[in-house]
């Protein structure tokens, strides 16, 4: 195989996370349409990452967050976003780069993006242990609580029901 000096595998994350920056930033601007929601998931340990100590803490590795009912001051950035939401009745500000983020979906449409996370001190990306996938959802809304359980049991390729394409990981088809 011919080496890659164009690097497109990086180009293609960048054009992804711009995908997600374009839609938050709009969000912000104007609130979310319809039924669109978001699951996003992010490395709590990646640098830039600011979270407080009591959530790192119970979410050592990674953390699921739903943009849905109870959020508050949405900013968007360049290279991140910060928003306000609450855990557990205790409200909390989270900044998260965009370079954090892991995963992005929006079950109103069956959505979802899925990014490569560099992760500090790990040479070798097939080393790394796989984070457990934690959902964190608002305590007062019980719907989406049921959605952030049943998101915790989909598989790497997203159930379509027969409609649009299936999203697959590629490490999938990767030589072990």
């Amino acid at each position: 195989m011919a080496d890659d000096h164009i690097r497109y595998d990086i180009l293609a994350q960048e054009a992804l996370r711009g995908v997600m920056r374009k839609v938050l930033a709009e969000v912000a601007r104007t609130g979310l349409p319809g039924n669109h929601h978001f699951f996003i998931t992010f490395l709590t340990g990646a640098p830039g990452v600011r979270i407080s100590s009591r959530l790192r803490e119970r979410y050592p590795e990674q953390m699921t967050i739903v943009i849905q009912f109870q959020y508050w001051d949405l900013k968007v950035t360049d290279a991140g976003f910060e928003v306000g939401l609450s855990f557990s009745d205790v409200p909390e500000k989270l900044e998260i780069p965009f370079s954090a983020v892991r995963g992005f979906y929006d079950p109103s449409v069956n959505f979802e993006l899925e990014f490569d996370v560099k992760t500090e001190g790990v040479e070798d990306e097939a080393a790394a242990p796989a984070p457990e996938p934690i959902a964190v959802v608002p305590e007062k809304k019980a719907e989406t609580k049921k959605k952030a359980a049943e998101s915790e049991k989909k598989p790497a390729v997203a159930d379509t029901g027969g409609k649009g394409a299936d999203v697959v990981s590629l490490d999938a088809f990767r030589k072990k």
